[in-house]
């Protein structure tokens, strides 16, 4: 269960390596935090993530998963429910893809629209149905601010933030009141692997503070967290813009 200040005692991370989530864990294992589970690709790079956080002290258990491999879902998930309640499932995987290449080779277009948003449509639903099943818990979703209005640099990208954007906030409705709660995270350009390389776009984060905003949005069951939260005045502002003004924009 939640301790008095709303924060998990259980997480279940999808998206083990996740620079984020791990970042995220490290903040809450400090807290209160001491069972986590990171679910991922079997990998040196998620074994070694599990060794981290149980030198900083929790109990890490790691678990096979893939967000291209929906009909595996179920069966993954279940195994982690069944050893007891989960407070907190993180849902953090995701891919940027090449635009560029991916025009060019549509079927890579497909892979990231396959992970960014059907992987996540899939896990998201067995998710909540254990959380609801068990009557507690919370459904944190790593959207971001590129799925508020498609960019011309990173359209299939941008693309499946929206449907997941969409998809999170609508099961959110869906599960007011069973006392599951699902907060969306929108981040904007954040410093990590992912984006090494890249020209750094305006208001940039990292992933050290998006774990704060998402412990402060935890604690205030808020629904929707911005990172930075300028950004939420900056994107209602992006999102009214005429199109013909908006494919001029360098962006």
């Amino acid at each position: 269960m939640k301790d008095a200040f709303g924060l998990p005692q259980s997480l279940l991370v999808l998206g083990g390596t996740s620079e984020i989530a791990l970042a995220t864990v490290r903040r809450l294992v400090a807290r209160r935090t001491r069972t986590v589970w990171l679910a991922g690709r079997p990998s040196p790079a998620l074994e070694e993530a599990a060794g981290q956080l149980r030198g900083l002290g929790a109990e890490v258990r790691t678990v096979a998963f893939d967000a291209l491999d929906p009909e595996g879902h179920e069966a993954a998930l279940g195994k982690v429910f069944a050893e007891g309640d989960v407070d907190l499932v993180l849902l953090a995987f995701g891919i940027l893809g090449d635009q560029a290449h991916d025009e060019r080779e549509p079927l890579n277009a497909v892979r990231v629209a396959q992970t960014n948003y059907t992987g996540a449509v899939s896990a998201g639903l067995v998710a909540a149905r254990s959380l609801q099943a068990q009557g507690h818990g919370s459904l944190v979703v790593l959207s971001s601010v590129a799925g508020e209005r498609a960019r011309r640099a990173n359209f299939i990208y941008g693309s499946s933030k929206a449907g997941l954007d969409a998809f999170a906030q609508g099961l959110g409705d869906a599960l007011h009141g069973t006392g599951v709660h699902v907060m969306v995270v929108r981040p904007g350009f954040v410093r990590s692997r992912m984006t090494e390389g890249m020209e750094e776009a305006p208001l940039a984060t990292t992933p050290e503070a998006v774990a704060g905003a998402i412990e402060l949005g935890l604690r205030r069951r808020s629904e929707t967290v911005w990172v930075p939260g300028a950004l939420r005045v900056v994107m209602a502002a992006v999102r009214h813009l005429p199109r013909a003004v908006f494919r001029r924009l360098p962006v």
